[in-house]
């Protein structure tokens, strides 16, 4: 995935199967952009996830999206969330996280290997730089399984 020393790892998280939240924090300022790779899946099977950014649970989050599933789209936008949905297999691009005086946009995509792949533009309604990411198994009752893995990459030069 890197290419050349661009990315540099910050740090990585692996499930012991117990938890339904995991969750980045003291997030370095020192790189331009993040990276936020998401390989995992759930006790009960596939599950959506759910991201917040500096424990903000207030309705800041939007999203716009599009989603295929081999026979159809779907279009949408989803504004003042209090978290973002997201999925269990996902990559998440953080662009310019550490600016104080800027809302916060992040481009992602999840994707099922069986069913559908998904692109978002999520827009969080903060000017405060991104110094915690946490994603959690949305619905509750169930947790991430053993051996799922959460890296978070810095971009020292976007």
């Amino acid at each position: 995935m890197a290419a050349g020393s661009t990315y540099e790892p910050i740090a990585t998280q692996t499930s012991n199967g117990s938890a339904s939240t995991i969750t980045f924090s003291s997030i370095p300022s020192t790189y331009t952009d993040l990276i936020f790779v998401v390989k995992s899946a759930g006790s009960g099977g596939s599950v959506d996830t759910t991201l917040r950014f500096n424990g903000d649970t207030g309705s800041n989050y939007s999203r716009v999206y599009v989603y295929g599933d081999g026979s159809s789209t779907v279009t949408a936008s989803v504004p003042n969330q209090t978290q973002i949905g997201s999925g269990v297999n996902a990559i998440h691009h953080f662009m310019n996280y550490s600016n104080s005086t800027t809302y916060k946009t992040v481009l992602g995509r999840y994707w099922e290997a069986s069913s559908i792949s998904l692109e978002m533009c999520i827009l969080w309604r903060s000017t405060a730089a991104i110094n915690s990411i946490a994603i959690s198994i949305a619905g509750g009752g169930q947790t991430f399984t053993n051996g799922s893995t959460f890296t978070l990459y810095g971009i020292a030069a976007a």
